[in-house]
């Protein structure tokens, strides 16, 4: 057999995989902004940031136990997906600003009715840890 007709082949393998290679990334793409805007900092980010320009400084006292480093990492990884803007302005020392995005924005309401969701159930939540944690011999988190 010669070296074309092993070209051929691998040709028509090629666009199935492709293809389920394109929908795996579309699924990842999908699993990773949720991860993203659901995760630990990203909420509290995105809840201040909808409500308008908002500068790092505020950014770090408004949101608790957050570090410098996660911040930054934060801000760079919301504003890499498009739901923050960062603005540098030319002054002495620099400001910066983030605002959110259309598209942050859209996603506010839902973050903002989650948060609500969270607030009117947290008591419940907190009943049925103990009463799990006591079934089940454990000490609480």
């Amino acid at each position: 057999m010669f070296q074309g007709h092993t070209d051929v082949s691998g040709q028509a393998t090629a666009a199935p995989a492709k293809n389920r290679n394109r929908a795996k990334a579309e699924a990842c793409t999908v699993r990773q902004v949720l991860d993203r805007v659901s995760g630990k900092w990203a909420i509290g980010i995105l809840m201040e940031a909808a409500r308008g320009p908002v500068r790092f400084t505020e950014l770090e006292r408004s949101i608790e136990g957050i570090s410098r480093r996660m911040l930054t990492l934060t801000l760079r990884n919301l504003e890499r997906d498009g739901l923050l803007v960062r603005t540098v302005h030319p002054t002495v020392p620099p400001k910066v600003e983030y605002v959110a995005t259309d598209m942050a924005r859209e996603l506010y309401e839902t973050l903002l009715a989650l948060t609500r969701w969270a607030e009117r159930h947290r008591e419940a939540i907190a009943a049925a840890r103990e009463a799990y944690d006591r079934a089940h011999g454990r000490r609480g988190d």
